[in-house]
């Protein structure tokens, strides 16, 4: 039976861990709010990628970004050999990009003196809608965890990954809700209990620039191109709300008091 916590029901993978990191201290790979928001606890945080995934803001928030009424957006990782029969209008970008088929973003390392503390943090954190994997993770050559410095010399290590999978309810089946039209709009009108579903996208891109990639990936950056305009043209139509209110309120005022206030102005 899978454990639970605090009344959410933990994916029993999770309590299997320690299979996977038998001297009882943990890595964490974070390609979302993790690489922003670290896990407690943790003494080494290394940039690099995981292989064979896609990164995409195809899961439903109901919590931090989102309400049950109105669900925001946040990021899952897909296997690529199952995103590659999904229907994708970014799949051409993707294509284009240099770094085909890795996920950027960052690994931490948990000592085994908080590692259980920190499992059930993590577990209640990305318990809407996410399960628990273990994959190679590939850290940066140059970082801390590359110590000979050459790119043939690193050796992965194997991290705990938390993924929405197709299966969960969270994740967003229908091709039109995947649009990236669409969740640009759901994005730009996102919020939860952690805040704005756009400050989460916007924390995202440039925790990516700053692992040292100068860029975010094309689904993330087209996405701040999208909500960013959205934001653009909500301006534009409160201004031209603005100056609609403005012209009604001069049309009705007496017209004493109108010729008083221009020579005032």
């Amino acid at each position: 039976m899978a454990a639970v916590l605090q009344g959410h029901q933990v994916h029993p993978d999770g309590r299997a861990w320690k299979t996977h990191f038998p001297e009882g201290d943990l890595w964490v790979f974070g390609y979302g709010s993790l690489i922003w928001k670290p896990p407690p606890h943790y003494d080494q945080r290394v940039p690099g990628y995981i292989d064979g995934f896609v990164r995409r803001f195809w899961q439903a928030s109901t919590d931090h970004r989102g309400t049950p009424e109105q669900p925001g957006r946040v990021v899952t990782v897909i296997d690529r050999e199952f995103w590659e029969t999904l229907d994708d209008p970014h799949a051409e970008l993707e294509s284009e990009s240099a770094s085909t088929g890795k996920v950027w973003g960052a690994a931490y390392h948990i000592p085994a003196s908080h590692a259980e503390e920190v499992h059930d943090y993590l577990d209640e954190r990305e318990i809407d809608g996410y399960s628990v994997r273990f994959t190679p993770f590939h850290p940066t050559p140059g970082s801390s965890a590359d110590q000979q410095g050459h790119p043939d010399s690193i050796i992965p290590i194997t991290c705990m990954v938390y993924i929405g999978q197709p299966t969960n309810p969270q994740f967003l089946r229908e091709p039109e809700r995947r649009a990236p039209k669409d969740v640009a709009r759901v994005i730009s009108a996102g919020h939860g209990q952690s805040g704005k579903n756009t400050e989460y996208l916007y924390l995202l891109e440039k925790a990516l620039e700053g692992l040292g990639l100068g860029t975010a990936d094309v689904h993330v950056a087209d996405l701040v191109k999208r909500v960013k305009a959205i934001e653009l043209a909500g301006l534009a139509d409160q201004e031209e709300q603005q100056a609609e209110r403005d012209v009604q309120e001069n049309l009705a005022r007496a017209p004493e008091e109108s010729v008083e206030r221009q020579s005032i102005e």
